[in-house]
């Protein structure tokens, strides 16, 4: 059975049963305390905890997720993924244990013919919690399984929590007995290879309350309502119904390592080492595909850094197989045809897919190259002062800086004689691994730390928001809290959080930047400093007073500066603008995958290779405001998401959308994508689009930046009267001052080439006079000579001292030039110099006590005053005389 018809059959069950299908939703997450989405559960995660209310009293999913704190183990082990896909269905204060128990033992064992899984069920076991003992009852009543196939175990195996005070619970977990082939017999706690997980059911009963890790949290009582959260391993069910040993050889993965084999010319199944390294690329590859699809970028901080990392390991990979040409888009091409028929967004953006991994590969590649000559030059510094370790620093420096792999490093030291020290290496990596942990449980105690906000959702319920419609509310202060905690009263000059029962501020989100804007009441004034929404349907303001007290209870005016609101409204549908734009210009690959807007500026990211032409700019920016000009209506509804979807409304990835969703349209079909923001009425009143910059920021990405509204016209005023004084300064017309630049600078090249010229000849006549001078010691030709100008002048006056002096004879030229207070020393040996074991290096370090490097041809060393430099030149004969 296809891994596409596991998927079907499962929603299909669940939907007859009265659970609404939910998508799957993209995989990075708006939880602060994840990158990624990593459980099933993630979605729904307000509706168990109780932050917001479930829209339905019962739901099904099959959820995207990628989870990389094991990604060593991938491809070591088979049952480690960082993709995989967690079906799950979900019971929000509805049906509780029997239920959930009935329904997955009927999928699990109906026959196949008849809509179900078909799985022998004489050969599944199951796990229960040691104080479970009605669903122990559950399982010998609804199953008829025997006590020997119902196993107890404890809390760090079979009850379940967010590791934080909430809900927590027992769970229940399926298991299959895939026979003694692979592996003991005795259940579950003897070998969980042979009996492999492929579903977990948690009962969500309890609250817990703190305490460290799984187990050892008090248990504080009942829940009001009572959940159902279940997952079924999508793989896992494939790994069991399509016969085959692991999850890297089903149908959605199994065809991408064999791509990878053909393309390195190795057989799977022949070398053990081979075949993890294909494991890698097959499950990486797929990964890679899925995170790409979803809008994530490669980058060098948080999501970004890990599907950089997902991409270069499997680029690593290959090369480990002995392919050393670009792979990913041939691999991609693959894991796209297996994923589509689950996934159709794949194929949908699979052009702006491929493009952006291809540059992420070529970058890597270059990125491989530079590491290498880095390595060369640190293991030649390692041999040439006698040693044979490079040190941790160094592959650590590699590794981090130059995201050049420690393997490689080990290897191509290995190859040239030199060790490298791994426990210098693995005491800075067990360091930057402490500071992302650390970093980790900050965002985790920030992401709980929101109790006494929630208890004011709680008993108030969600923030009237009227951000859509108003500028102005009477309002009455909720909560205040400052860094110390809850407070009741605020004073003058304190920041402070403050909770309103109704709003007019726009809290940050989609990219736009917070209203700003005051509150003011009889006893107090305040200014609105940051809007935000730290909890479903919870607004809250940061403000520090200016005047007076602000108290709980009190009676407000919030009040959204106007001029503030209308520059935000003009950046915001200038950015939609700026979008519709690019992608007219560019095609429909240029898609927004990031954006930041404030009054009077935007910023677009976007997927593209390579800089945009002038050309290609000026395009854009006269699209952009050919819509302005055409005054094109924005208009604003609610539809289902499905509907949005069906007319081609654009989403933004890393936003999560519920089942109605709001869809601004610019011009109708011209610009449609689904925004929470606040925007114009029509287009013209955005003003003027005038674009500032573009730029990379990182592999594959672009960045435009566009001044718009009254900034706009500021910027193109500025840029006017630029033009105006080059005008005057190169005494042109405005029409003319290209062309007369380019005269001029025509003049200046050519001015410089004979100023070049005229240097060269200068220093080839002092070079044949230096040589005529030049002195015999120890039988040595010496040349000292003392120079203006800096270290490159006295490079050039050296070099050309040494290609004039006799070939036949051993000569050695020292060259001093003075620039700025500094002295530099350069020194040259010619190849019978060379040849009878002078070293330029040498010489360097000995006159300079140390200091200086190069090569034995060519040697160079600073640093020091300008009368050191003469005792320096004169004590060159002495320190031949040495030698």
């Amino acid at each position: 059975m296809r891994t596409a018809e596991i998927r079907r059959r499962f929603l299909d069950f669940f939907a007859e049963r009265g659970h609404t299908v939910v998508p799957s939703a993209p995989l990075p997450t708006p939880d602060p305390t994840l990158l990624f989405v990593n459980a099933g559960m993630v979605p729904f995660k307000p509706y168990l905890t109780g932050e917001a209310p479930a829209p339905w009293p019962r739901a099904t999913s099959v959820q995207k997720c990628v989870r990389t704190l094991d990604i060593e183990e991938v491809g070591r082990t088979t049952r480690h993924g960082s993709f995989f896909q967690m079906s799950g269905n979900f019971s929000f204060g509805d049906y509780f244990k029997e239920e959930a128990v009935t329904l997955a033992w009927e999928l699990s064992t109906t026959a196949a013919d008849d809509g179900g899984y078909g799985l022998d069920p004489d050969r599944i076991w199951v796990t229960v919690h040691h104080s479970d003992d009605e669903t122990r009852a559950l399982w010998r009543r609804v199953a008829g399984l025997p006590d020997e196939r119902i196993v107890a175990r404890g809390d760090e195996d079979n009850f379940w929590s967010m590791g934080v005070p909430g809900p927590c619970g027992p769970c229940s977990e399926l298991y299959y007995d895939r026979g003694p082939a692979l592996g003991r017999a005795g259940g579950p706690a003897v070998d969980e290879d042979r009996y492999m997980e492929f579903w977990n059911l948690v009962f969500m009963q309890y609250e817990r309350g703190a305490g460290p890790g799984r187990s050892g949290y008090p248990v504080l009582g009942e829940l009001p309502r009572r959940n159902i959260d279940t997952g079924m391993g999508l793989e896992r069910m494939a790994t069991l119904l399509q016969g085959v040993d692991n999850l890297y050889e089903t149908d959605e993965t199994r065809p991408v390592l064999d791509r990878a084999a053909a393309l390195a010319g190795v057989r799977y199944g022949a070398d053990a080492e081979a075949d993890v390294r294909l494991r890698v690329v097959a499950d990486h590859v797929r990964t890679a595909l899925m995170l790409l699809a979803d809008g994530t970028s490669p980058g060098n901080e948080g999501r970004g850094h890990v599907l950089r990392r997902i991409l270069r390991r499997a680029v690593r990979s290959m090369r480990q197989l002995g392919h050393q040409d670009p792979a990913l888009p041939e691999l991609l091409a693959v894991a796209r045809d297996c994923m589509a028929p689950g996934h159709p967004e794949v194929a949908e953006g699979y052009e702006r897919i491929v493009d952006r991994a291809a540059g992420e590969e070529d970058a890597f590649r270059a990125t491989l190259r530079q590491g290498t000559a880095v390595l060369d030059s640190a293991v030649a510094r390692v041999r040439s002062d006698g040693g044979r370790v490079l040190p941790g620093a160094q592959a650590f420096l590699l590794h981090d800086t130059y995201g050049f792999p420690v393997d490689l490093t080990l290897e191509m030291a290995a190859e040239q004689g030199v060790e490298v020290d791994r426990e210098g290496f693995a005491a800075l990596m067990r360091e930057q691994r402490e500071r992302a942990r650390a970093d980790a449980r900050a965002r985790k105690a920030g992401g709980a730390d929101t109790g006494a906000l929630r208890a004011v959702l709680d008993e108030h319920g969600p923030t009237d928001w009227r951000a859509w419609d108003s500028l102005t509310t009477h309002s009455r202060v909720l909560a205040l809290r400052t860094a110390a905690g809850v407070v009741t009263v605020a004073r003058e000059g304190e920041i402070v959080t403050v909770v309103l029962d109704r709003t007019p501020f726009y809290a940050e989100s989609g990219g736009q930047e917070s209203d700003a804007g005051r509150l003011s009441g009889a006893s107090v004034e305040a200014d609105v400093l940051d809007v935000q929404r730290p909890l479903p349907g919870l607004v809250v303001h940061q403000v520090r007073v200016t005047a007076g007290e602000l108290a709980v209870g009190d009676e407000v005016t919030a009040s959204v500066d106007p001029q503030w609101r209308l520059g935000a409204r003009q950046a915001h549908s200038g950015t939609h603008v700026l979008h519709a734009a690019l992608r007219q210009v560019l095609g429909p690959t240029a898609l927004q995958s990031g954006s930041y807007n404030r009054p009077g500026h935007l910023r677009l990211d976007f997927p593209w290779r390579g800089a945009l032409s002038a050309t290609a700019r000026t395009e854009i920016e006269d699209a952009a405001n050919r819509a302005l000009r055409r005054d094109l209506p924005v208009d604003v509804r609610w539809m289902p998401l499905a509907e949005a979807r069906e007319l081609g409304a654009l989403a933004l990835f890393d936003e999560t959308y519920g089942e109605r969703v709001r869809v601004v349209e610019i011009g109708g079909a011209w610009s449609r994508e689904l925004c929470g923001g606040t925007h114009v009425e029509h287009a013209s009143q955005i003003g003027v689009v005038a674009l500032t910059s573009e730029s990379s920021v990182g592999a594959g990405m672009r960045r435009l930046e566009a001044a718009v509204g009254f900034e706009g016209f500021g910027h193109l005023a500025r840029e006017r009267d630029l033009v105006a004084r080059i005008a005057e300064q190169v005494q042109a017309p405005r029409a003319e001052i290209p062309d007369r630049i380019t005269v001029l600078l025509e003049r200046l090249k050519a001015a410089d080439r004979e100023n070049q010229r005229l240097r060269q000849a200068a220093t080839r006549a002092r070079a044949a006079s230096l040589v005529d001078g030049a002195r015999d010691t120890d039988g040595v030709l010496l040349v000292t000579a003392a120079t203006d100008g800096d270290a490159d002048a006295a490079r050039a006056l050296a070099t050309a001292v040494r290609e004039l002096l006799p070939a036949g004879r051993p000569g050695v030229v020292a060259v001093g030039a003075e620039s700025g207070g500094k002295g530099v020393l350069v020194a040259t040996v010619n190849p019978a110099a060379a040849g009878s074991g002078l070293d330029a290096a040498r010489l360097v370090r000995q006159l300079l006590n140390g200091r200086g490097g190069g090569t034995a041809e060519l040697a160079q060393g600073g640093g020091l005053s300008a009368d050191r430099l003469r005792d320096v030149l004169r004590s060159v004969p002495g320190a031949l005389a040495d030698r």
